[in-house]
């Protein structure tokens, strides 16, 4: 098989990832599926995405960790010489009071959530330019481009603020390179765990078809001088 495009997905055993790994999945794309502890479902993706045309791989990694994020870059490094698409996805929400976070839940959301968007991006710089015109696209959230109180999942909202800064400064720093960088920022969406607090002016959560058509877009010639962008699919919510 020749490859025509090498794809990076991080957190992609489950729910958008997953998805955006099967959308992705045609003969001659090889596609690096990062998970964190769902080997099963990682698996399975593994074989679904195969069945598709594509060749993949699961590799598993701790993204809090900075030593398990440089071994996932070592074995992507190993299966691959250049990527065209790096999709950091992986994100750790969790539903708790502020006064209710514990350190290790703080650090390991900010870690996860952020620190490891910077991170695997700085090392897979080196792939992404032997690939280019490459494309990177961040998860973002419906409120982070805005500094409001968020007394639940505090963390996980400061994370993603801090991802909306990585977004814009790896746009600058990565541009003369010929790759973009953009952010995917959803509202709530069908798999999301906490409910809209004001309603939908769109009427319905978002389906996963709305965020791929937005990464479509991103990953489309017609995207070629689009970088640095914050875009929203939240059908107007939290906007």
């Amino acid at each position: 098989m020749t490859l025509s495009r090498r794809v990076l997905i991080t957190g992609s055993a489950q729910g958008l990832g997953r998805e955006m790994a099967l959308h992705l999945a045609a003969p001659g794309t090889l596609l690096l599926l990062h998970y964190g502890t769902s080997n099963e479902a990682a698996q399975s993706l593994v074989s679904a995405a195969g069945d598709l045309g594509a060749r993949a791989v699961a590799l598993q990694a701790d993204l809090a960790e900075p030593r398990e994020r440089e071994r996932l870059m070592e074995r992507v490094i190993a299966e691959t010489g250049s990527l065209q698409v790096l999709i950091n996805n992986a994100g750790l929400y969790l539903p708790l009071p502020l006064l209710e976070i514990t350190a290790a839940q703080w650090k390991t959301t900010m870690e996860v959530t952020c620190g490891a968007v910077h991170h695997i991006t700085q090392m897979a710089t080196p792939l992404l330019r032997k690939g280019a015109p490459a494309r990177v696209i961040n998860l973002g959230d419906s409120g982070n481009d805005r500094i409001v109180s968020r007394p639940q999942a505090t963390p996980y909202h400061i994370a993603k603020l801090g991802v909306n800064v990585l977004t814009r400064s790896y746009a600058r720093a990565l541009g003369p390179d010929g790759i973009t960088v953009n952010q995917i920022s959803p509202g709530i969406m069908e798999n999301s765990i906490d409910g809209p607090e004001a309603p939908i002016p769109a009427g319905r959560r978002g389906a996963y078809s709305d965020l791929l058509a937005a990464m479509d877009y991103l990953l489309s010639p017609a995207a070629d001088y689009v970088s640095g962008t914050n875009l929203v699919v939240s059908g107007g919510w939290n906007r």
